[in-house]
């Protein structure tokens, strides 16, 4: 009789996940996202996977383009014809014995992704599906010319991206698939390193995502904790202080960087080897990865009345549970604007109010911090300190000199934060007539 229970719970979580992900789905909706891997991804167990979520991803209406890579292939080529790699500041150097395993393994590794591409398995994302994949010469390539005395020969930069063209097989449906290999205005062949490909071409498209497939789950900071997401800034920060990363993680932050400084919306670094990676990076709100922006992903913001309905979708579990008064949409809508919210990815997480409390004769001016609310699954992220300390301070540029609050479950929270308990007579005459005594809220008071 278990079974069916189970059965229960896996719907459950199938409905609360495609709910999760409806706002994303909806969201990505024509937007264009630039893929990048190396060609490691070829050699494990997850390529077809992934090729699985591409498909899955183009059927959602994301514009795709896959940048895509082949150093151990371009290794293994050289190694079967006697030549011995050689790498300087992690470019390859590719002199022209060199340049004709660069050309097989490139041509190879594309033939094999556009197979894996073309399969229509059944019970796959792909059973009954086409992808159109085009490519062509959208890239023109430059020398990288001689680095610290080292002639680099073929191995190239990228000179430009013909960004109209590609846009263009984007807006007809297709798949793009970039291969790093271009030519030269005068006609000569240069390798060139993926990962800036990809940076120069979601640069040229005004990509919203350039998605990194690397050899760990992201960024770490100097304690090795992993980072769910940063800022450039901090990212910075973290070269600044030389942090250790993982090698291929290293490599494409650079690039990272200047992509997101240059207009592209996100990055996100992702694990290669972790089935589902880009599903559940993109679709679910914690992530798996890492994810760089110009700016927070988090603000705090003054509400609107357009945020009444998601406001009231935050509180209504804790006014369900007794632990909030309920307010009703009627009183919220008079009341907007005395909240806070926090925003988290376009997704309200949080939220507070400041209610200055009648002037009382002889007494300094006091408010009410009330409806300090944030999602559970983002409670452990600091955020209703955010909360707490905005309207603080908030307060503090009202001349207000003393905070009230009222809870019933929160006692200990607000007095590790600086809170005194006090009795009825701490709240002004006028507030205190408000007072509800069957729920026996407590009060706490921090002068500010």
């Amino acid at each position: 009789m278990a079974e069916p229970a189970n059965n229960a719970l896996t719907d459950a979580r199938l409905v609360a996940w495609v709910r999760q992900a409806a706002p994303y789905i909806h969201a990505f909706r024509g937007r264009a996202f630039v893929i990048a891997f190396g060609g490691e991804v070829l050699q494990t167990g997850v390529a077809q996977a992934l090729i699985h979520d591409i498909a899955l991803l183009d059927s959602m209406g994301i514009q795709l383009v896959l940048v895509h890579g082949a150093r151990p292939q371009i290794d293994a080529e050289m190694r079967s014809r006697g030549l011995k790699p050689r790498f300087h500041k992690g470019l390859r150097v590719t002199d022209a014995a060199a340049l004709e395993s660069v050309k097989r393994a490139w041509g190879v590794t594309r033939i094999e992704i556009e197979a894996l591409l073309s399969q229509g398995l059944p019970n796959t994302p792909l059973a009954g599906a086409f992808l159109r994949v085009t490519g062509g010469n959208f890239i023109s390539a430059k020398p990288v010319g001689v680095l610290d005395g080292v002639d680099m020969q073929y191995a190239g930069a990228v000179r430009k991206v013909e960004a109209d063209e590609i846009r263009a097989d984007l807006a007809q449906e297709n798949v793009v698939l970039i291969t790093p290999i271009a030519a030269s205005p005068s006609g000569d062949i240069f390798n060139l390193a993926w990962e800036e490909v990809a940076e120069a071409v979601a640069v040229a498209i005004k990509a919203d995502k350039l998605i990194f497939l690397c050899d760990a789950a992201g960024l770490v900071d100097k304690k090795g904790q992993h980072l769910d997401a940063l800022t450039v800034e901090e990212a910075e920060q973290l070269l600044v202080r030389k942090v250790k990363q993982a090698p291929e993680v290293a490599r494409v932050l650079p690039g990272a960087m200047r992509a997101c400084r240059n207009g592209v919306g996100r990055v996100h670094f992702l694990d290669r080897g972790l089935d589902g990676a880009m599903l559940m990076e993109l679709f679910t709100r914690d992530g798996v990865g890492t994810v760089m922006t110009r700016a927070p992903l988090a603000r705090l913001r003054e509400a609107t009345p357009d945020d009444v309905g998601a406001v009231l979708a935050l509180i209504a579990p804790l006014e369900a549970d007794g632990t909030l008064v309920k307010r009703g949409r009627e009183r919220l809508e008079m009341e907007i604007s005395r909240f806070t919210l926090l925003d988290h990815d376009g997704v309200v997480v949080g939220c507070a109010a400041l209610y200055p409390l009648p002037r009382v004769a002889g007494e300094p001016a006091a408010a009410e911090l009330a409806c300090l609310v944030v999602m559970p699954e983002y409670q452990r992220a600091g955020f209703g300190d955010q909360l707490r300390r905005h309207l603080e301070g908030l307060a503090r540029k009202q001349k207000i000199k003393r905070l009230c609050v009222l809870t019933t479950r929160a006692a200990h929270w607000f007095t590790e934060r600086g809170f005194v308990e006090a009795g009825l007579d701490a709240l002004p005459k006028a507030r205190r007539e408000l007072y509800n005594f069957q729920r026996r809220s407590k009060v706490f008071v921090k002068s500010l």
